[in-house]
């Protein structure tokens, strides 16, 4: 990714933020490799407040799944323990209203969505077991609620896998897109 160069092309704009009460809402991906020469998943989240980026990770798993439910169960993990982290610390703040509403957490995955809200046997997740309680407990804290997402409209997704420049554009609008203006220092201009 040419990050330097994005970067020096926007270093005189900035986002500001609006909307009236907070929102925040999480994307979750896995990659499940296919091919020998890697083992391990590698995962990714991402996290808008009020239609524009705050927090994002891309990170391989520290153990080998067998299953891409497991494997996307466990990245649903840790972006909600992100989630509930974010939420409590705006809380803490004190200068911006607290959020409301459980925090949506999207992902391409049924299975996870389908075991993270239903109370049933999980023979076949016993090995992610610590995972699949802490998500669950999370869930019927109403901290967080899980919701389905096409890989296409995914947020996460690009931190999963390699893509294209034209895909990186893409994620760039879906990253900055939502209720924010985008000001110029050098002329003090908004745009929306």
């Amino acid at each position: 990714m040419q990050w330097e160069g994005l970067l020096k092309r926007t270093k005189d704009m900035f986002l500001i933020y609006g909307g009236g009460e907070l929102m925040l809402e999480g994307y979750s991906d896995t990659s499940f490799p296919l091919d020998n020469s890697e083992v391990k998943s590698q995962s990714g989240f991402v996290f808008k407040m009020n239609g524009g980026v705050v927090a994002w990770n891309s990170s391989k798993q520290a153990t080998t799944k067998d299953s891409t439910t497991k494997a996307e169960y466990i990245a649903v993990s840790k972006a909600a323990k992100e989630a509930v982290w974010m939420k409590n610390y705006i809380q803490e703040l004190g200068v911006v209203p607290s959020i409301a509403e459980s925090v949506v957490i999207f992902c391409v995955n049924n299975g996870v969505i389908a075991q993270a809200k239903e109370l049933r046997s999980h023979h076949h997740s016993k090995h992610i077991l610590r995972y699949y309680y802490l998500l669950r407990e999370m869930v019927s804290r109403a901290d967080v609620r899980m919701d389905r997402v096409s890989s296409t409209e995914n947020t996460a997704d690009p931190l999963t896998k390699p893509i294209s420049q034209i895909a990186h554009s893409q994620l760039w609008i879906r990253w900055v897109s939502g209720r924010w203006v985008i000001g110029f220092r050098s002329s003090g201009r908004l745009l929306r």
